[in-house]
């Protein structure tokens, strides 16, 4: 896939799937989540407050009777009682509505939910669309994990590889962002990055190609590569996605593009028992209703 618009046009082909949203009672997320369901993609559920939900539909000229509506008032409630529907399989999809990122991640991460299973590492996984790069590129984590130690970095290459083939990258480019290409043992990230690039030369991963360190240039501009002499790499130039040393390199780079490229994304968290969307509440609609797509695609 090249555009976000494909993911929406495969998930389509899967038939709609039920989505849970917490504390759903905003425009945008309600634009995004009624344009979802005129695309055939979702029947929504949104867990809020019925009045502030009814008023935005209002604003929207949207028929609120399209929505299943559970009315809550308080946002750590309705993020419980959405996450409740995913784990218990009267909801497919879960997604976030307009409370904060850290009163819907507890939610995910409660135990007595059961949305979660022991140890998992969840995270955080882009997919970018804009104008300065040939195709679509996947990033993590820009939103969770605020530095990623060296197990969970292996997690996270196998949630990368699985996004990535249900894009239909068959074998993803990964790289291991670093601020330059040689290897300074001094230097945390540049090291596991090293260690990970072999790990994967050696099928650990199964059939991805990872490489680093590499510079966020070197990555992704082929003729920046071919200056800096980068030799024998199949992903400078060429990357699939892009594995951050820390949540600011990404959360950086996710603004730059979103903000000053006009790009667009979808954005899911994996490592729970069903997919969930995490978008920042300055998001598009456009971005949101690609999310929802993207996590359709991921649902059993």
């Amino acid at each position: 896939m090249r555009h976000l618009q494909e993911i929406v046009e495969a998930a389509k082909v899967r038939g709609r799937k039920r989505l849970a949203v917490a504390y759903g009672q905003d425009t945008h997320t309600i634009e995004a989540v009624y344009d979802a369901y005129q695309e055939g993609l979702v029947e929504p559920i949104l867990y809020g407050d019925r009045v502030v939900i009814e008023q935005a539909c209002n604003e929207l000229n949207i028929d609120s009777a399209v929505f299943q509506i559970i009315d809550e008032k308080n946002d750590a409630k309705a993020a419980r009682l959405a996450v409740t529907a995913v784990a218990t399989g009267e909801a497919d999809v879960l997604m976030k509505g307009t409370l904060s990122t850290d009163k819907y991640m507890r939610a995910i991460l409660n135990k007595e939910a059961g949305l979660c299973p022991p140890k998992t590492v969840l995270t955080h996984i882009s997919v970018f669309e804009w104008a300065g790069y040939h195709k679509l590129l996947l990033a993590s984590d820009i939103a969770i994990i605020p530095l990623p130690d060296f197990k969970q970095k292996q997690a996270l290459i196998g949630y990368i590889a699985k996004v990535a083939k249900s894009l239909e990258i068959e074998t993803p480019k990964i790289a291991c962002v670093a601020a330059m290409e040689l290897v300074n043992p001094n230097i945390l990230a540049m090291t596991e990055a090293a260690i990970l690039s072999k790990m994967a030369d050696r099928g650990q991963f199964g059939d991805v190609v990872v490489d680093g360190p590499l510079s966020l240039d070197v990555s992704l501009f082929k003729e920046v590569a071919e200056h800096k002499k980068v030799k024998g790499s199949a992903v400078a130039g060429d990357v699939d996605a892009l594995l951050f040393p820390n949540i600011e390199a990404g959360n950086v780079f996710f603004k730059s593009v979103t903000h000053l490229a006009g790009g667009e994304i979808a954005a899911i968290v994996m490592g729970a028992n069903a997919p969930c969307v995490l978008t920042s509440r300055g998001d598009s609609p456009a971005s949101k209703k690609y999310s929802i797509a993207l996590a359709c695609l991921q649902a059993r």
